[in-house]
């Protein structure tokens, strides 16, 4: 009797609106993908070149705006104030840039840190159609780090500070995106209003994790297939799927500690990776490309930042780079702000609004920096000195995962290089879905008192909804561009959500501080 009452009160805690609609919602869209493949293809690109072409603008300048209202908070008055009552951060600053880094699409990371740069080698930016060997490779390298620079960081730390503050200053125990609405909404949060707002949320999450599945697990599937022998195909991509998933449900009902040992071991990893690329590659090469890269990003920040293209012409005269590229980044970080900013905040509890904007992005620049400049170097110096030819491989139709498969070949021990990438990527995912987990499970709680958890049972729930539509993408064989619109379908009501969440912020600060 006494367990019946106790998960008779769990359920009254737990509002199941935020269960139950976008459940539904996933397996909706995921059967019509199924069952009407081409037909929803069709309808989700349609929305997307609406949105990327006709509203692209909204994306570019909202990035833009976010990143400086970030640095001059963390350089302002209110740049001193203290996240909480606590002596000391909770977390020592290595577990605390280590969670940041491997919390968010560190997975994606390593993917893109791989290919990225040759998507831009043949595209050639700022309709650039005629430029030389050497103007491509200064073009292919900046712009990864530009796309995952200080603005995408920023729609992350930005609201993850609104939300430590609204945690540790504030005292609210409702950990909802509706909630950080309510200087600016006031009690229309607690309506329709409010309970629009969060289911926006959880399914514009399940969106951008879908993104991030879809694009790796076939990866994984090339990867096993090299080592093994075993055929590749969606088949293995799915088995793989659902192995990762237990991989991080086993993980995410450890609760925090578990996530910062994982964390921990993710850094380890991935610095082996980075040994092994490095010392077996051109190293002087890649010092001096990460170099030239930083600089023409940091020469070229607010062109980039601020390029719509608007006759929609790039290298090869006919299609907007920015719109391809910039504004579908923008997307997807935003949809991923729906739960990482949450995990940040929460974990910074102690620490200053400058030490938390000014930290974060020191942690996750410089390892996002480094994976691009040294996976990404590797990479484009196979193109360049004619070992590979990537770009041509991908314009004759060769999939992501089978370019990158080629890339791990011209390593000295290619073997090692695999193997050590398949565990690093699945502590990757181990980390960052721990963390997604804990708190979309957190969400679905009405409230949540100081110290208290969530059900184990809610945070399996979300582990294997968080599977369910990247299965339906991989059976569909869904390409990059069909990625890229779900992201950017996604992250439009959630654009406006964050700037209602940051603009709720600033007035909270300012009524606060007089």
């Amino acid at each position: 009797m006494r367990n019946k009452n106790s998960i008779l009160i769990e359920g009254m805690k737990i509002d199941f609106s935020l269960i139950y609609v976008p459940l539904v919602s996933i397996l909706v869209i995921s059967g019509i993908l199924l069952a009407f493949p081409e037909q929803g293809t069709k309808y989700l690109n349609g929305i997307r070149n609406f949105l990327g072409n006709e509203l692209g603008f909204v994306y570019i300048l909202a990035g833009l705006g976010i990143f400086l209202i970030s640095m001059g908070l963390a350089f302002s008055k209110y740049g001193s104030i203290k996240l909480g009552t606590i002596e000391k951060p909770r977390f020592s600053t290595f577990s605390w840039g280590a969670m940041i880094f491997t919390s968010t699409m560190a997975a994606d990371i390593l993917f893109y840190s791989l290919i990225e740069w040759a998507y831009y080698y043949q595209e050639a930016p700022f309709a650039m159609s005629q430029m030389d060997l050497g103007r491509k490779q200064d073009w292919a390298s900046t712009y990864p780090l530009f796309h995952w620079g200080p603005i995408p960081w920023s729609i992350y730390i930005l609201p993850a500070v609104a939300y430590a503050y609204m945690f540790f200053v504030k005292g609210r125990n409702r950990q909802r995106m509706s909630e950080a609405c309510r200087p600016l909404l006031g009690k229309k949060v607690d309506g329709i209003l409010g309970k629009c707002i969060d289911l926006f949320a959880i399914i514009g999450l399940l969106a951008g994790t879908t993104t991030t599945f879809s694009l790796t697990a076939p990866l994984f599937s090339e990867l096993i297939s090299q080592l093994t022998g075993i055929a590749p195909g969606k088949h293995l991509s799915v088995i793989v799927l659902i192995a990762i998933m237990f991989v991080f449900t086993m993980a995410v009902v450890m609760g925090l500690k578990g996530i910062a040992k994982v964390a921990s071991g993710c850094v380890y990893f991935f610095g082996a990776l980075l040994l092994l690329f490095f010392i077996g590659g051109p190293s002087r090469y890649i010092i001096e490309t990460g170099v030239s890269a930083i600089g023409n990003m940091v020469q070229n920040f607010f062109s980039m930042a601020t390029w719509m293209d608007p006759l929609r012409l790039s290298g090869d005269g006919h299609s907007g780079f920015p719109q391809n590229w910039t504004i579908f980044y923008w997307s997807y970080w935003i949809a991923w702000s729906v739960a990482t900013p949450f995990f940040i905040g929460k974990i910074s509890e102690g620490r200053t609004i400058k030490q938390t904007i000014i930290g974060a992005n020191i942690a996750g620049l410089s390892s996002t920096f480094l994976s691009f400049i040294v996976f990404g170097g590797f990479g484009l110096y196979q193109q360049v000195s004619g070992n590979l030819d990537i770009v041509g491989a991908l314009q004759q139709g060769e999939t992501a995962s089978n370019v990158i498969v080629s890339i791990f070949t011209c390593l000295p021990l290619p073997r090692m290089g695999m193997i050590i990438f398949i565990i690093a990527m699945v502590l990757f995912y181990a980390s960052t879905f721990d963390a997604l987990t804990l708190v979309i499970s957190q969400y679905c709680y009405k409230q949540l008192n100081d110290g208290e958890e969530t059900s184990k049972g809610l945070r399996v729930f979300w582990s294997v909804a968080f599977i369910v539509m990247p299965i339906a993408f991989v059976l569909i064989e869904s390409d990059l561009q069909l990625l890229q619109a779900l992201s950017i379908c996604a992250a439009f009501p959630l654009l406006i959500i964050l700037l209602i969440i940051i603009f709720s912020f600033l007035k909270m600060l300012r009524e606060t501080q007089e």
